[in-house]
């Protein structure tokens, strides 16, 4: 072990002192040439000079191009690096990128070791002028207040158009971010000089205001405004995006054919189809109403029986309640579609013949997904979609992703923050999100045969709508029944029994309820039976309330001579690697 740590002391006593040495470095001066072009926009010849003591390679030099702008958006100077040189001219090798608000430069300074060395970076600002309503403003942060080293001296001289001469005002602050400790200012004519008059410390900075009045530069127009909008927040075009991709998707695979056919009354439903399948086709969705007409077409079939029963409450009080009497067992469910089986096994289960409307609470929501996608399967498999509602889900979601992914890239690679726009940002997504959503409702695809289908059903609700009584009373004794549960599929059933008034004289047997007689009243029926329907329906899609999670925390929750060190655009910082 001794003869270890000897060798070690022994390496150590011969390795180069220079290894040791101290390694630093700090900025010597930095100084801007600035021309101001009458509309705005300005040249930066930028010129900083480095001392390193021992060995490095370049600098980093950090430019702001985004800034917070009006009502919560993002605003950009459109910064254009023209070239980076040394003191000989020779152009010096470096990369650019934008990041965190920030253009960042990687320059390479070769020889950058126990020398002073300097950098001369030439760049265009095209909106470098502060447009206001009673005056004009060039306020620019000449250092920046990001370098970690000091800064022996700094200055900048701002040229401006002739005719600004004798109109100009300026003021010079210098110090760390905030600081409002004044440096040296002197206008000359139409030219604004401006240095410190002792070295900055670290983070410390050089900027100049100068104020014009209006007529001196030339104001932007309004097309020139917006277009400086669309480049400082992009992410406003993320709702054209949306519509663009969802459109086409919509134009290539959502679009419903043209059936050739115009809407006309008919007297009875499409051959073969159920009420939910009706119900469904015409506006491509399930709805619990759809659901409830299941149950009535099977009692009107046979296959059950709906019973009205009154139960006592507090005092004198009664409340309905229903009972459903299964007339027909399950060896005599073949003829029945597997949606209406479905229905049938569920509201007859443990092999029941008789189910309270009480015992489907919490329980019979189970059952609605398979009812929904059996209904769905029958109409695919009847050729009455292309693009049915199940598959369009994964057509929106798709279009949403195609939506996101140029902006995802974007924001990866070049380093563009698309929410720095606030509330823009909020605005552009939530219309996007709208946009979607909007395509989505739209998206399913009826083929030839289903949008003739539907057309047929209209046709059909239409006779429902405005069917006469002189006609009724030519139609079959049953039709009222027969087409019952089609008018609450439709949503037309309260003009269907009141058509039906004085006409229908016998209840129907399948529904056991109080006071039908000889003075049978249909629109009274259809009455209780939306009672019943109502009432069903929401035992069917009840479900059990989970219980509510708790939390293991608690607690309780114009230029009136202001300004300041590292305000107005420009600033950044630096450093040597």
């Amino acid at each position: 072990m001794r003869r270890h740590i000897i060798l070690m002391l022994l390496c150590i006593a011969l390795a180069s002192p220079a290894a040791f040495a101290q390694r630093s470095w700090h900025v010597a001066d930095m100084s801007d040439d600035i021309d101001v072009h009458k509309n705005g926009s300005a040249d930066i010849k930028e010129r900083i000079s480095l001392v390193f003591i021992g060995e490095y390679h370049g600098i980093y030099r950090y430019i702001p191009v985004d800034y917070p702008g009006p009502d919560g958006t993002n605003y950009s100077i459109f910064l254009k690096i023209r070239s980076v040189s040394d003191e000989n001219g020779q152009a010096l090798g470096y990369s650019t990128k934008d990041e965190n608000h920030y253009r960042i430069l990687k320059i390479l300074i070769p020889g950058a070791t126990d020398t002073t060395k300097k950098v001369d970076i030439v760049y265009s600002v095209r909106n470098a002028v502060k447009f206001f309503d009673d005056h004009d403003e060039f306020y620019w942060n000449v250092t920046g207040n990001g370098w970690p080293v000091a800064i022996d001296a700094a200055s900048a001289y701002v040229r401006f158009p002739e005719d600004a001469a004798g109109k100009l005002r300026a003021q010079t602050f210098v110090g760390t971010y905030g600081s409002n400790e004044k440096g040296i200012t002197d206008i000359q004519g139409a030219n604004v000089v401006s240095e410190t008059a002792n070295p900055l410390s670290a983070r410390g900075g050089l900027t100049v205001d100068v104020f014009l009045p209006k007529g001196v530069l030339a104001s932007p127009s309004e097309f020139t405004r917006w277009l400086w909008f669309l480049g400082s927040n992009p992410i406003v075009f993320l709702p054209l995006a949306g519509f663009v991709v969802m459109f086409t998707l919509w134009w290539e695979k959502g679009r419903d054919p043209k059936s050739g056919l115009s809407v006309a009354p008919m007297y009875e439903p499409p051959k073969g189809m159920t009420p939910v399948e009706v119900g469904t086709l015409v506006d491509d969705s399930t709805d619990p109403r759809d659901i409830t007409s299941i149950l009535v077409d099977l009692a009107v079939r046979g296959y059950l029986k709906i019973r009205e029963v009154q139960v006592a409450q507090m005092l004198l009080f009664k409340k309905k309640d229903y009972i459903f009497v299964q007339l027909k067992g399950p060896e005599q469910w073949g003829e029945l579609k597997p949606f209406e089986q479905e229905l049938m096994q569920n509201l007859f289960s443990a092999g029941a013949t008789e189910t309270h409307l009480a015992e489907l609470r919490n329980r019979f929501y189970v059952a609605i997904p398979n009812i929904k996608s059996g209904v769905m399967s029958s109409l695919k498999e009847q050729g009455m979609y292309t693009l049915d509602p199940e598959s369009a889900h994964s057509y929106w979601i798709l279009g949403a992703v195609i939506i996101a992914i140029p902006f995802v890239l974007a924001d990866y690679f070049l380093h563009i923050n698309f929410f720095d726009s606030g509330v823009a940002a909020a605005g552009a997504i939530a219309l996007t999100v709208l946009i979607v959503f909007l395509f989505a409702r739209v998206m399913t695809a009826k083929s030839l045969k289903g949008v003739r289908t539907r057309v047929a059903i209209l046709g059909f609700q239409e006779f429902m709508n405005r069917v006469d009584a002189d006609r009724l009373k030519r139609m079959p004794p049953d039709t009222f029944e027969k087409y019952l549960a089609y008018a609450m599929a439709l949503g037309v059933e309260h003009r269907w029994a009141k058509a039906f008034e004085g006409i229908v004289q016998n209840p129907p047997t399948w529904y056991e309820g109080y006071g039908y007689g000889p003075g049978f009243n249909s629109w009274m029926f259809m009455h209780d039976l939306s009672a019943m329907t109502s009432d069903t329906t929401s035992a069917f899609l009840s479900t059990p309330r989970a219980a509510a999670s708790g939390s293991g925390f608690t607690g309780s929750g114009g230029f009136s001579g202001g300004g300041f060190s590292g305000g107005g655009f420009g600033g950044g910082g630096g450093d040597a690697f």
